[in-house]
């Protein structure tokens, strides 16, 4: 079990209706489920002291992410809406940072891209982590193949010692398999993993 302490970060990612709760648009199987355990971690690591911060798809209504759109998802966590909440079972207890608010592919908690040009945009994550003094990151929530794999890789990268518990995540699996690869190239980016 992972001990918290003022310098962790509890990344709580994209924990929202559409991925979390079977009636969203894009329903994780099993996001239902670690709502929970997810809850244990965030209140073990606030009272800890450790800084909890989440993350949520906030989308406009169209943009290239989107299938009807020429993207490969269908509409989810549009702004405002429903399905972009955070599930109201979860404990929020820290700030939250928006991903995609302009129409970008927001995966990662830490940088968002343009799905035309490429171009790569920071949030204010990393500040926000610097501001803190958090060294270390312990990344939950959903989907392990895409958001939290993407975050918890930016994460590493950034110089965060960092660790994806995987009882507190789900693969969407949009291809058979992204679980498993995202899981490989977590261990090549010296993330851990269990």
């Amino acid at each position: 079990m992972h001990t918290y302490e003022t310098s962790t970060a509890l990344l709580v990612v994209d924990m929202q209706n559409d991925f979390a709760d079977p009636g969203g648009s894009l329903f994780v199987t099993g996001g239902d489920e670690i709502v929970s355990a997810i809850n244990h971690e965030i209140i073990r690591a606030a009272s800890a002291g450790a800084c909890v911060v989440y993350t949520q798809d906030w989308h406009p209504a169209s943009t290239p992410h989107f299938q009807k759109d020429g993207g490969i998802w269908p509409v989810h966590c549009v702004g405002e809406s429903w399905g972009a909440e955070l599930h109201p079972r979860l404990i929020v207890a820290g700030p939250t940072v928006r991903k995609g608010t302009n129409g970008e592919d927001g995966y990662s908690g830490f940088t968002m891209r343009d799905p035309e040009t490429g171009a790569e945009t920071q949030t204010e994550l990393t500040g926000l982590l610097h501001r803190n003094g958090i060294t270390s990151a312990v990344v939950v929530g959903l989907a392990l193949d895409y958001c939290v794999g993407a975050t918890a890789l930016d994460a590493a990268g950034a110089g965060f010692s960092t660790r994806v518990p995987l009882s507190y995540t789900a693969a969407v699996e949009l291809n058979s398999g992204d679980g498993d690869r995202m899981v490989a190239a977590l261990h090549r980016a010296d993330v851990e993993v269990g």
